[in-house]
């Protein structure tokens, strides 16, 4: 769902208890998979639930290089406003 840009659902997860810090799958963890994707409302969502922006994994190795990878100038500013190095 975070692929896709599924906010809602995104928040329904996390409210009922899904761990914003979860690794798994292509991506890694969900920030990684909203930031290759634009999806910055969702990245901004987890980022305030406490998503590490700097976790490493998933096939970019991290939110940040998955943005950049995207081709998503403002997720990647978003980002490095809010900590992530590489």
């Amino acid at each position: 769902m975070i692929y896709k840009g599924k906010l809602d659902i995104v928040k329904y997860l996390v409210e009922k208890g899904a761990d914003v810090n979860a690794k798994e799958g292509y991506y890694g963890f969900a920030l990684q998979a909203a930031a290759y994707q634009g999806h910055l409302d969702t990245v901004k969502y987890l980022v305030e639930k406490g998503e590490d922006v700097n976790a490493k994994g998933g096939e970019y190795g991290s939110a940040l290089k998955a943005a950049q990878k995207g081709n998503e100038p403002e997720v990647v500013k978003y980002l490095q406003e809010h900590g992530a190095t590489e």
